[in-house]
């Protein structure tokens, strides 16, 4: 049975509005805390008692801490920012980074934006876009844009909803902005999931362009409708389905390829070798959602074998602890992978009952 203990946090320097601003509207936001963390929370005035495992207890301390300063520097915290404080100090926890000291929690540097989540051994990385700033959330955040900043190739690998494109988006647009870069390439396979390309109208580039409006959004919410739409049309910004890649030399630019465990190894192999001077390339994926044809191996899955030993090729690999979309996100890409585990478990056991029943029948027909 796990020990229940409790903790106390007094806020003495918060006004009442700061308080409002950090319980949320009918206290939502400290309902919403206590269910994701499992915990009970006691709240008046400034005054709050933590009540639960150690674990929980902990995190809902530094989280307290996190929504009390964010609280002096913004009017509001909408639900949204809530959970992405809540992911980003699991994705924290689960680097197993803690520092508990008054000081560190209300540090009021706006700037370092606090970047507790972030690893000891890090400078907290920001990327700045005509519409804000960019603040990558927790330790695995900041690892894949600091290894996309500082090399040529690099790989996000993980579900849905960890920031691998959108982040990879993000540091595209920070570097054209600073004029590293001439363009930005956004590529993506035309594979269907389940769906036939052949079916949408006009020819491959407009077929593709729907399943690429992720990537559009993130350019759209980073630089604003207007300025992208004038990007495309100087070729500042170029949507290039796979296929046209062949035969290109990429130079000078930011090359991002989107939903790479769609490629083939053959694939793979040309778009890594398309890179030229002055540019560097993203790959991002999930290997867990391939729609190839059966039978058809991965080229991202393999690209992982192969590359792994580059040192100056960084891979970075999240999982469900790095979700920063809805909460139900995390839960079901953890049941689907246990899912998985289950399944694969239950494969080799019937491999290995196979084995034995076989090695049985031949011991048997030598006794005979």
């Amino acid at each position: 049975m796990t020990d229940t203990i409790s903790r106390h946090v007094t806020f003495e320097h918060l006004t009442q509005e700061h308080l409002k601003t950090i319980l949320g509207e009918f206290n939502n936001h400290l309902k919403y805390l206590q269910e994701r963390l499992d915990i009970k929370i006691s709240q008046r005035n400034g005054d709050f008692t933590l009540s639960g495992d150690l674990g929980g207890v902990e995190l809902g301390e530094r989280i307290l801490y996190k929504l009390a300063d964010e609280a002096q520097n913004a009017k509001d915290i909408t639900p949204q920012e809530l959970h992405l404080i809540i992911q980003s100090s699991l994705a924290r926890d689960n680097d197993d980074v803690i520092d508990n000291t008054p000081s560190a929690k209300v540090a009021k540097n706006n700037d370092s934006d606090d970047d507790l989540d972030a690893p000891k051994d890090f400078t907290p990385v920001t990327l700045r876009t005509r519409k804000g700033k960019i603040i990558p959330r927790g330790g695995n955040q900041q690892r894949y844009v600091k290894n996309i900043l500082t090399s040529d190739i690099s790989f996000g690998i993980g579900p849905a909803g960890t920031g691998k494109t959108y982040l990879a988006v993000a540091c595209a647009v920070d570097m054209i902005e600073r004029n590293e870069i001439e363009r930005i390439l956004l590529v993506r396979p035309a594979v269907e999931a389940g769906e036939k390309l052949g079916f949408l109208p006009g020819d491959l580039t407009q077929k593709i362009d729907p399943y690429l409006r992720p990537l559009y959004d993130a350019l759209y919410e980073m630089i604003g409708f207007e300025k992208v739409g004038k990007m495309i049309e100087r070729q500042e910004i170029e949507i290039a389905p796979l296929a046209y890649m062949r035969g290109r030399t990429l130079n000078n630019s930011f090359v991002i390829l989107d939903e790479a465990q769609n490629t083939t190894p053959e694939q793979m192999k040309m778009f890594l070798t398309r890179l030229g001077f002055g540019s560097r390339a993203v790959i991002t994926g999930d290997i867990s959602q391939v729609d190839l044809p059966r039978g058809t191996k991965s080229g991202l899955a393999q690209a992982m074998e192969i590359l792994s030993d580059i040192d100056e090729i960084h891979i970075t690999k999240f999982d469900s602890k790095d979700v920063v979309r809805h909460h139900l996100v995390q839960k079901i890409v953890e049941a689907y992978d246990e899912f998985d585990d289950e399944q694969e478990r239950i494969k080799e056991q019937r491999k290995q009952e196979r084995l034995k029943e076989q090695e049985q029948a031949r011991l048997a027909n030598l006794e005979a």
